[in-house]
């Protein structure tokens, strides 16, 4: 796992937990900041794991 993608799923985490937090003090902004750091987090794990991916091919390209 790289850098973006641990961040990534920390951030989808956080997001979750603020999400859940909105809902049960019934605050629609708190749960709307959850569902963006949500968003925010998966497009950086993906991120990570096209990153990962190129990695993996290019180091699969450079065995003999």
């Amino acid at each position: 796992m790289n850098e973006d993608q641990v961040k990534g799923v920390g951030e989808k985490v956080k997001g979750k937990i603020n999400e859940g937090v909105g809902k049960v003090t019934n605050d629609p902004a708190q749960e709307m900041k959850g569902d963006a750091q949500q968003a925010e987090g998966e497009v950086r794990k993906d991120l990570g794991d096209a990153k990962e991916d190129l990695k993996d091919a290019t180091d699969d390209a450079a065995k003999p």
